[in-house]
């Protein structure tokens, strides 16, 4: 597998108790199953029985990552994190963009944990660790249909030549297309409503239903 390491700056402001889960699989993409999108509707639906938009931030998983925003020096209103900008389009009835088979099965795995979830094209990563930190100043980072973004002081994972992954917007650089055959999956628990183990089980039948998955491995590190 990829090493993973948690750098002391990101360790210190994470605090105690957070985890990241790695993920590694082989894969064929595809478009987006009708029975993944599905899932995804049959979810959003649920979650309008049981909250409103301003409840998204009460939600535990979701609040622990805006408290660890403010712990790292940015705004969580300004930069919102992936998953509670998706939970806001649901409840609001605007659904979500459909992608891929990979980007979509990852989109509703951090819709269920409450978790941001980044999926990467290994063969697009740059040498064999990936290094969690925090972003700087004027560091170059091209955000998924975003554009340029502020990366300083969001939390930041980065491979041999820079930044791929944020919780608010994973990098253009990595993102996986059709081709890919080879997965790089992270999920930041800085709070969860699942345990790693859950998250690994649902893992894994997310990506080997909608894309095939085999080789799966996983590993859990902690702060």
């Amino acid at each position: 597998m990829i090493n993973a390491v948690i750098s002391p700056e990101f360790a210190a402001a994470a605090q105690e108790g957070y985890q990241a889960i790695v993920f590694e699989a082989d894969v064929v993409n595809d478009a987006t199953p009708e029975q993944l999108t599905e899932e995804i509707n049959h979810l959003a639906e649920s979650m309008k029985q049981v909250m409103e938009v301003t409840d998204i931030n009460k939600r535990p998983a979701i609040a622990a990552t805006r408290a660890a925003y403010k712990r790292f020096g940015k705004d969580p209103n300004r930069y919102r994190p992936s998953q509670e900008q998706m939970s806001r389009r649901l409840l609001k009835g605007l659904g979500l963009y459909t992608v891929n088979a990979l980007v979509d099965a990852g989109n509703l795995l951090s819709l269920k944990s409450g978790c941001s979830i980044g999926v990467f094209d290994r063969e697009k990563i740059q040498g064999d660790t990936l290094t969690w930190g925090i972003g700087q100043a004027d560091e170059p980072y091209v955000g998924i249909g975003r554009g340029p973004i502020n990366v300083e002081g969001l939390p930041l994972i980065r491979d041999a030549v820079g930044g791929i992954g944020s919780p608010t917007s994973d990098n253009e650089r990595t993102a996986v297309d059709l081709a890919t055959r080879h997965i790089v999956v992270t999920v930041h628990c800085f709070g969860t409503e699942m345990t790693p183990d859950e998250i690994i089980a649902e893992a894994s039948r997310l990506f080997t239903t909608y894309a095939s998955a085999s080789n799966f491995s996983a590993r859990v590190i902690k702060s």
